[in-house]
């Protein structure tokens, strides 16, 4: 029997268990014995000693608990523990039983803190077993194996004393060839037990966020629609069936509270509904695939949020503590804040077809100062979500205050929680972890409750992106806060409405006081500066547009990225994502060009300079001057002065020649500049220079002159006689028969006599080609104007691509 009892999973005999812990106690006297000989020490002192014994052998085991039900037991109850215990060391662990320990009710909220950072079995503090057949037995427990375990017991089995948070713990006791039988590993939690109805309960509100990264880049396509481009793929993966933000619809929708929606998450989903494309490795984006999967994510956050309190919060989430602390002083940034929290309600509003308030504000954990009120009110907010690690109680209070503090100027702060806020941080991915969480939640709300019988609004602001894992965890405590005997639900507005507690803390600490670790994720001035360029060139670039929406919507929202909270701790992506949002929209506008020219020669006193202007946008431009100026006036006049400005219009994907008139005064070369501005005498785009070669006026050239003026001498002598004849003839037929002989006049007086005008002259006696009085002369190069016409071009010209 003593050898099947080494078998993993068998039970060792009552006698050798009973031998073995008789033989623990008979080692033990000796020093027992000696220690009664000296005077007893203080009980600090003692307890200090006895934690010192215990931490030796009590990590040699580590004891897992991953489910305790109910979270929150009542009368006629069964606690159902179950985890798993695992060796930590190299020796096999023998004679090894699973026990649950009930420990002495905690008093305060800050004993619970201190029994959660205790390590290591402390007896006198770590309660009694419960005993019995309320036991898990191992044989042995193997090195590194790990050996589940789930024991039963009824609630009237432990008992419970009055309401209170209860210390619970699990143990495991057995013994190594290198220690003797004792409590080898030990995990903590506690009991909430408040088995009646609460004579008062804490009105207790929770946010649930919704929030995430920025996806969408300004880019969008050319198509009437104008098709969205994302950065990546990755929000596909948070609402499909599993995702984070998929786990927080799917949990929300059956809990009591309150919606806090990023805008930007709603246009970015809604987007991808329809066609949209994705960012890859080469300059052309590919087409996304997830419409689906956005429908569905859609429809079932307009089902959960239906009858609920949702807040909006300004258009993605701006970091309003970088922004209060480095860019109030960047020209042009809380107007920024302002535009996203103009656009918040409407962007809520029409995709989930719910009026959201928009008085709220939210800076990152809920840390403020001055400033940073001052920048969440600017945008239209009356009410700014703290937290009470921020706004630190310091007038005594002995008990936890309702979260509606005034803080001056019409404001509010509505002061969260902090220990109940961060309950669910880290990693709760096992399973033990989130226990534990949900424990620590519980037995934290229900001892603010028994605080005091006031009536209190309390308010839970967790972290803004919370995991999946997180989220459930959450939920699960949620779920049993709302079906518990202490607390009753409430919505943000009522809490902020609240009547405050007259000696509640409504100092907001001073801008020193504001937490070194959250200004070093901060967004720097260079970002600011950055953002204040970029909406710079947007401001040049949509002035000369004809349809403006297509560009400053989009790019106006992606200005609004750029201020995300949700870049903190991560300043290359943000690089990355403001340095695109720049560069495209410098590719914008470079697709509004001079063409370049070569050298120009000008034969003569005067001619016509053209200049084209190319437009590779999908609309037309307008609103645009072309000034075309000469270096050298005094050589190369234009218009008559140093330069000439023309108005411009081009349709999208054409291009216009402007044709400016100049004259030349002198032999030589001079240097021509052409350049677009905006209406407003803004330099738009890069000038293109040029020289314009003016060429002397040789002997032939002024033979060819002289002959044409020749001509037109003799064709007015000679129609100087023609009518002095015809005059005669109406005098006598015999007169003008005789000058019609005279002159070779036909012989029928009735046939019209042909009239030759001074054109017809010059078309006869002027050489072949050459038509006299013609700017281009025959010893003349070919210019460049010679095949331009004098009338301006139309806007309808195609551009060759």
């Amino acid at each position: 029997m003593a050898e099947a009892a080494d078998f993993q999973g068998m039970s060792p005999s009552p006698a050798r268990r009973w031998l073995r812990r008789t033989g623990a106690l008979l080692a033990g006297a000796p020093l027992l014995a000696g220690l009664l000989q000296f005077p007893a020490a203080a009980p600090s002192q003692a307890a200090g000693q006895d934690s010192l014994k215990a931490a030796s052998g009590s990590n040699t085991v580590s004891v897992a608990v991953d489910s305790l039900t109910p979270t929150v037991p009542g009368e006629g109850d069964t606690l159902t523990v179950s985890g798993t215990v695992t060796n930590e060391s190299k020796q096999t662990v023998t004679d090894a039983q699973v026990d649950l320990r009930l420990g002495s009710p905690v008093n305060t909220r800050s004993d619970i803190d201190t029994v959660g950072r205790r390590t290591g079995y402390q007896p006198g503090l770590d309660g009694s077993p419960v005993g019995g057949k309320y036991i898990k037995e191992f044989a042995k427990l193997t090195p590194g194996v790990a050996q589940n375990f789930s024991i039963s017991v009824p609630v009237d089995k432990l008992d419970l004393g009055g309401d209170g948070v209860y210390q619970f713990a699990v143990s495991l006791s057995g013994e190594t060839p290198a220690q003797p039988y004792q409590v080898l590993g030990i995990q903590r939690t506690f009991l909430p037990w408040q088995p009646d109805g609460a004579d008062t309960k804490t009105r207790t509100t929770v946010l649930w966020p919704l929030i995430s990264t920025s996806h969408m880049t300004a880019q969008t396509g050319s198509d009437e629609s104008q098709t969205p481009v994302f950065r990546d793929d990755d929000l596909a993966k948070e609402i499909s069936p599993g995702g984070r933000l998929q786990q927080l619809v799917s949990l929300g929708k059956d809990l009591d509270v309150t919606w806090v929606i990023d805008p930007d998450l709603l246009a970015s989903v809604d987007a991808m509904t329809e066609s949209y494309d994705v960012q890859g490795e080469g300059d052309t984006p590919t087409p996304g695939t997830h419409q689906t999967v956005a429908k569905q994510w859609l429809a079932e956050l307009q089902e959960a949020v239906q009858d609920k309190e949702v807040v909006a919060l300004p258009f993605a989430d701006p970091d309003l503590a970088s922004l209060a602390h480095n860019g109030t002083n960047v020209t042009g940034s809380l107007n920024h804040l302002k535009e996203a929290a103009d656009v918040a309600a409407d962007t809520v509003d029409s995709v989930l077809h719910v009026e959201p308030t928009t008085d709220f504000a939210w800076p990152m954990n809920g840390a403020i100062d001055p400033s940073i009120v001052k920048v969440a009110t600017s945008a239209g907010a009356d009410k700014v979500i703290a937290r009470s690690d921020s706004l630190v109680e310091t007038g005594g209070l002995p008990y936890t205050p309702s979260a509606a503090r005034p803080i001056g100027g019409g404001t509010t702060a509505v002061v969260a929680d902090a220990r109940l806020s961060t309950a669910f941080q880290g990693n709760l991915t096992r399973a033990s972890t989130s226990t534990l969480a949900v424990q620590r939640f519980l037995a934290l709300s229900l001892a603010l409750n028994l605080q005091s019988d006031r009536e209190r609004s309390i308010v839970v602001a967790p972290q803004r992106m919370p995991t999946a894992s997180q989220a459930q965890a959450l939920a699960e405590a949620v779920t049993a806060l709302q079906g518990g005997a202490w607390s009753e639900s409430q919505e943000l507005t009522a809490a902020a409405a609240a009547k405050p507690d007259s000696g509640a803390t409504t100092k907001v600490p001073a801008i020193s006081k504001y937490p070194s670790s959250l200004r070093k994720q901060e967004l720097p001035r260079s970002v600011f500066e950055q953002i204040a360029t970029t909406q710079d060139k947007l401001d040049n670039f949509k002035v000369i547009l004809s349809n403006k929406d297509r560009v400053v919507t989009p790019f106006g929202r992606a200005i609004n990225r750029e201020m995300s909270t949700s870049w903190r701790s991560r300043s290359a992506e943000a690089a990355d994502y403001r340095n695109g949002v720049e560069a495209y929209i410098d590719s914008l506008a470079g697709q509004v060009t001079l063409i370049d020219k070569s050298e120009t020669k000008l034969s003569g006193r005067s001619a016509t300079i053209p200049v084209t202007v190319q437009n590779n946008l999908v609309q037309g431009v307008e609103h645009l001057v072309l000034r075309l100026t000469s270096s050298s006036p005094r050589r190369l006049e234009i218009g008559g002065e140093a330069y000439d400005e023309q108005h411009v219009t081009v349709s999208g994907g054409h291009s216009q020649t402007v044709k400016f008139t100049t004259s030349a005064q002198a032999n030589g070369q001079a240097r021509v500049r052409a350049q677009l501005y905006t209406e407003d005498g803004q330099p738009y785009g890069a000038p293109v220079t040029f020289d314009v070669k003016v060429t002397e006026f040789t002997a032939t050239v002024m033979l060819v002159i002289g002959g044409g003026f020749l001509l037109l001498v003799l064709a007015g002598f000679r129609m100087y006689t023609q009518r002095k004849r015809a005059a005669a003839r109406d005098g006598g037929e015999d007169d003008a028969q005789e000058t019609g002989e005279s002159d070779g006049l036909p012989e029928n007086p009735e046939e019209p006599e042909e009239r030759l005008t001074p054109e017809d002259v010059l078309k006869e006696e002027s050489p072949a080609g050459t038509r006299a009085g013609a700017s281009e002369q025959p010893s003349d190069p070919t210019p460049d104007t010679a095949a331009e016409s004098a009338d301006p071009s139309g806007t309808g010209e195609r551009v060759d691509r």
